[in-house]
């Protein structure tokens, strides 16, 4: 994909985030919110469904298929024909859109062959946009301006006062562990791919996830932060998430520049 293509993608994706946000703060600003719970007892808002639909009536201009977790279960028999593939979470941090603290976003990655080639997360509240990709950097626009997200230097692990991203919601005895296996460190947290774009604004150092997420949690922010030299490496390998395989939960991993 030459750099002309990316860039046209990156736009239509844009828009369809910015589209979505804009119906997702309608409803958030709404006095009533209509709720479903899914079979995994997790949250599903009319914000979810109608984020969804307006991200997938852009993205379908592109002619390249899509993988929502709100859309319908796609056999992994035919999802592994496909070279690219967009991952789309519509509403990243329903806990948090139902708690009203405005931390929560609108998640789309283009993937490639397994890996996550350029992303965009959309802060509906904020009106953030944070963007990048292959051969095109990454960029978080804010009132209209684009700003470059530059390489944020490399942590050492042994260093006192690393500030750790630590998830409310998902904090387990693996997690604190690790977390006290460091000196000194800072807990710092936000919701949903807020957490990593702490990281790529430089107010975080590291991201341990020692807990379950799935492949659209993670795409568009992995994109993102591989311009900036943040990797999401897999727990216990050097190995970076891949994407679109046979089971869509991811391992746990650790998000860090190095």
């Amino acid at each position: 994909m030459n750099t002309e293509l990316t860039r046209q993608l990156v736009n239509i994706a844009i828009d369809a985030a910015c589209a979505a946000s804009e119906a997702i703060c309608e409803i958030y600003q709404s006095t009533t919110v209509k709720t479903d719970i899914k079979p995994d007892h997790s949250p599903l808002t009319d914000a979810d469904k109608r984020s969804h639909q307006i991200i997938l009536n852009h993205l379908t201009r592109t002619n390249i298929p899509v993988l929502s977790e709100e859309g319908k279960e796609i056999p992994y028999e035919v999802r592994k024909e496909w070279e690219y593939l967009w991952l789309v979470d519509p509403l990243d941090g329903t806990k948090e859109f139902l708690s009203r603290n405005g931390e929560f976003t609108v998640n789309i990655a283009l993937i490639h062959r397994h890996s996550p080639v350029l992303g965009v997360i959309a802060v509906p509240v904020s009106g953030d946009v944070y963007f990048g990709g292959k051969d095109i950097g990454a960029f978080v626009r804010r009132r209209g301006v684009d700003v470059a997200l530059p390489v944020r230097s490399a942590a050492d692990l042994r260093q006192p006062g690393l500030r750790v991203v630590a998830s409310r919601s998902h904090m387990n005895e693996e997690t604190r562990t690790f977390i006290e296996s460091l000196k000194n460190p800072v807990l710092v947290s936000k919701g949903s791919s807020l957490k990593f774009m702490m990281l790529a604004e430089g107010e975080a150092d590291i991201y341990p996830r020692l807990a379950t997420t799935m492949e659209w949690d993670t795409a568009a922010a992995q994109a993102i932060l591989a311009k900036t030299g943040y990797k999401l490496i897999k727990q216990h390998t050097n190995e970076e998430l891949f994407y679109n395989k046979p089971d869509l939960q991811n391992p746990s991993f650790i998000c860090l520049n190095f």
